[in-house]
């Protein structure tokens, strides 16, 4: 029995609005799609009809088909219709450049409405400037736009080329639990009730690292999966609650063959994707290099502005904000901005001594290369401390000079690191299609957090120290290096990953390392410990945020749009308004009763 067409009514799509050409002149064809602009020229009626692949006008001749056209002055943007007709040339003085349907039209002979709609609250039109809660709130408008289904279609060709690259390298993609247990490492854990198992709660997983390791153990040898994954922490433009990873793992590998396969793969992806050809190997820096230089383990090597070290040069310094930082065991560094003169007056200086402090740093010292040099701090030092600081930092006239001091140097690498970035995008030195990837290795592989008087993973707790500094693991773990990698580009984390511990006993000194004691560690890892007894080969991988990845290669700064259906600020969901309250009797189902903060009066 041959089922009917009800719901298009007998019509059926002959071609995609873009897939017509001058080639198809006096070809009748059907096309279906949203209204766009329409432009009422007395007796003619221009329709921009738009799908997923562009745009197509479609004209309504009031001498030809009288009943048609009235039909069509009632038409309103993005009414959903399909049009029949003939494919004609636009004449030469009619034809648009900028479409690839610029030299044809339709010469519409009928047409159908499918739906109405209301006014939209913004207009559907490319790189729109609408406030993003609005364009959030009604996303599947908002998706409609022609940027915003490149920008989700780059994105899908970005996953085809990845399950094709890692299929053809030897991958098996095996899919993990999203239900699985928490732990306490790492950022908060999203966390389920067990309806089946009263006051026990499942943890969503913020990677599928402990499963991919078992697999390893399990002998796939070489394991890939797209993933989602979710972590209860605070937003950022290149942040989400809840992501996607490319994860992988493999077997019986070091450092330079897990950087090998992931070099493979982005060549593929920025020859397939943007055209370029990416130069092998990728530059290499260890994690104290990125940091003495750029301030930053996810540098932005575009442009120079290196940092500058001040402290050899101002040892015998009196002024107070320097002497004094250098005296507790931090230190004085600075950048040059060449040409920064002009772009940075004293008023913009103000701005960014501002932002800096946003990086916990007490102040901004400056001096400025005129004609005569201007200086924040320049009545505290000697003449001869002053040209010292010039000559360390290569200035000339036009340069501006920044210098952040501070007791903690980690303060002075997070200001000026930041700073630098900020000066860059003020002096347009951040092209977008410039693309400069490079690994950041030897990471630390612990760091202490005061708060909890302890130390903790600098990656997670299942990183394998380098075999040099192994021995340094009880007695001085903080200088202990990993056997870490993160693939960096433009500044931006785009993956990280770790050759990991394979034997029970190192995984338990690593525990006690971390302040676990034996029985917590079972308590938590027990699986794992157990299963390194079985005969674990040596394994290592890497994870990358997919999203973040497709909001690089689109050349945009804000992760939200490489996302369907991203979340805002406080990791809510405007368009279907989430999270929200369940009714009582689900959660008497789950056993919980809520104990919720008294609402403040407003």
């Amino acid at each position: 029995m041959k089922i009917g067409n009800e719901v298009l009514g007998g019509w059926k799509r002959s071609h995609l609005c873009t897939a017509l050409s001058a080639q198809d002149i006096g070809k009748e064809v059907t096309v279906m799609g949203w209204v766009g602009r329409t432009r009422n020229l007395g007796g003619l009626i221009f329709v921009d009809l738009r799908d997923y692949t562009g745009i197509l006008q479609c004209t309504f001749d009031q001498s030809q088909y009288p009943e048609l056209f009235e039909k069509a002055f009632a038409l309103r943007t993005e009414y959903t219709i399909a049009v029949r007709g003939v494919v004609r040339s636009r004449g030469e003085g009619a034809i648009n450049p900028d479409l690839p349907t610029g030299e044809i039209e339709i010469l519409a002979t009928e047409m159908k409405v499918f739906a109405q709609a209301k006014t939209t609250p913004f207009e559907i039109v490319e790189d729109s400037q609408v406030n993003e809660m609005l364009r959030l709130k009604y996303r599947y408008l908002d998706l409609r736009r022609p940027d915003m289904q490149r920008i989700l279609r780059l994105r899908h060709k970005v996953t085809q080329i990845t399950r094709s690259y890692f299929a053809e390298n030897g991958f098996c993609e095996i899919e993990t639990p999203i239900l699985t247990k928490s732990t306490p490492e790492g950022a908060r854990d999203y966390v389920v009730p067990s309806r089946v198992h009263p006051g026990k709660f499942y943890a969503l997983p913020q990677s599928p690292q402990q499963y991919k390791q078992l697999l390893m153990l399990a002998g796939f040898d070489r394991y890939i999966q797209i993933t989602k994954c979710m972590r209860d922490e605070d937003l950022r433009a290149d942040r989400q609650p809840e992501f996607t990873q490319i994860d992988m793992e493999l077997s019986f590998v070091d450092v330079d063959d897990v950087i090998a396969v992931n070099e493979g793969f982005l060549a593929r992806l920025f020859k397939e994707i943007l055209g370029q050809e990416l130069q092998l190997p990728l530059p290499r820096l260890t994690w104290k290099d990125a940091m003495e230089r750029y301030g930053s383990d996810k540098p932005d090597i575009r442009f120079g502005m290196e940092l500058q070290n001040l402290g050899e040069v101002l040892g015998n310094c009196q002024f107070r904000v320097f002497a004094s930082a250098l005296a507790a065991g931090g230190s004085v560094r600075a950048i040059n901005v060449k040409g920064g003169y002009d772009t940075f007056s004293r008023k913009e200086i103000d701005k960014l001594t501002e932002f800096v402090r946003t990086y916990r740093a007490g102040g901004l010292a400056w001096v400025r290369m005129g004609d005569e040099i201007a200086s924040s701090f320049g009545k505290f030092v000697t003449p001869e401390e002053m040209q010292a600081i010039i000559d360390r930092m290569g200035a000339e006239k036009g340069d501006c000079i920044f210098i952040v001091a501070d007791a903690k140097n980690q303060v002075v690498f997070d200001a000026l690191g930041a700073l630098r970035c900020e000066c860059a995008r003020r002096l347009g030195l951040c092209d977008p299609t410039v693309f400069k990837p490079l690994w950041v290795v030897e990471f630390p592989l612990l760091e202490y957090d005061e708060e909890e008087g302890r130390y903790t993973a600098m990656h997670h707790p299942f990183t394998s120290p380098m075999d040099e500094d192994e021995h340094l693991l009880e007695t001085d773990p903080g200088v202990v290096r990993a056997k870490a990698y993160d693939i960096v580009l433009n500044g931006y984390e785009l993956g990280g990953g770790s050759i990991r511990i394979h034997s029970s006993e190192l995984q338990t000194r690593m525990f006690r390392a971390l302040g676990f004691t034996d029985e917590k560690a079972q308590e938590n890892f027990g699986h794992l410990i157990e299963a390194f007894s079985y005969g674990a080969p040596p394994h290592g991988g890497l994870a990358y945020g997919l999203d973040r990845i497709v909001m690089l290669l689109a050349g945009r700064d804000n992760i939200k749009d490489g996302i369907a259906f991203p979340k805002v600020q406080n990791a809510s969901e405007p368009m279907m308004n989430s999270p929200s309250e369940l009714e009582e009797k689900q959660l008497r189902e789950l056993c919980i009763k809520l104990d919720l903060p008294e609402k403040e009066e407003a």
